[in-house]
């Protein structure tokens, strides 16, 4: 189930949730930038879609790094948002993602285990080795899924969900997201994003109880594209 309107790439709608591929740029909710943030989007192609009067609910289940892309899971009732962020808590939806990396890990597939620390003045997170004051366990899983002429293809599997996660560990050890200036990149993308996309989501409905699987095409780049070739 798949249609775009105002940009807006939409991967499976029901009377309860509405999944969506974020563009590079876009931003998940409000900002101080005053940027058209993508739930606003959302609601006003629910609006015009079902002819709906005044107010639309729509609950933010989670976000996405601006500068990321792919899978993003919006709640259309109450019901669904409640139960959707009791799952992410208890770890019953399932995440994937693709990163390009310049330098190639150490090893083809490998667990980090870090403790990460949010800086919210520059909105950095620091990684440590071992626990510090008012650091927060990571852990993720990484495979190296193909070679590109200058760069890696991994995919991840996240185990926890801090901020910036994926981008910090990685620059750990030496292997940062290729256009991630942040974390030690040494130039940026053309689009001025970076090449991490949260590719494919799994969970049980909250509601009708069915599975749901979905996989988002990655941007329409060069790059991105030669990692489907």
């Amino acid at each position: 189930m798949s249609s775009t309107k105002d940009n807006l790439q939409v991967l499976f709608e029901d009377n309860h949730i509405i999944i969506v591929n974020k563009r590079v740029g876009d931003i998940v909710q409000g900002d101080k930038t005053g940027d058209t943030p993508l739930s606003e989007i959302v609601k006003k192609y629910i609006a015009e879609k079902y002819q709906k009067k005044g107010n639309v609910f729509l609950g933010v289940v989670h976000r996405l790094d601006r500068p990321t892309s792919g899978i993003v899971i919006f709640a259309r009732t109450s019901k669904a948002l409640e139960r959707l962020n009791k799952m992410l808590r208890d770890k019953q939806i399932q995440k994937t993602y693709w990163a390009i990396v310049k330098d190639k890990p150490g090893k083809e597939k490998d667990t980090l285990t870090h403790f990460l620390k949010k800086n919210s003045k520059n909105n950095k997170s620091t990684v440590f080795s071992r626990e510090t004051e008012g650091s927060k366990k990571a852990i993720l899983h990484y495979t190296i899924i193909k070679e590109l002429d200058n760069y890696s293809v991994l995919k991840i599997d996240l185990e926890t969900g801090r901020h910036h996660q994926i981008r910090a560990q990685l620059s750990f050890i030496k292997s940062p997201i290729k256009g991630d200036l942040k974390y030690g990149a040494n130039r940026s993308n053309p689009d001025g994003g970076i090449c991490l996309h949260a590719r494919e989501i799994e969970f049980i409905h909250p509601v009708s109880k069915e599975s749901v699987h979905i996989v988002a095409e990655t941007p329409d780049s060069s790059i991105w594209n030669s990692c489907s070739k």
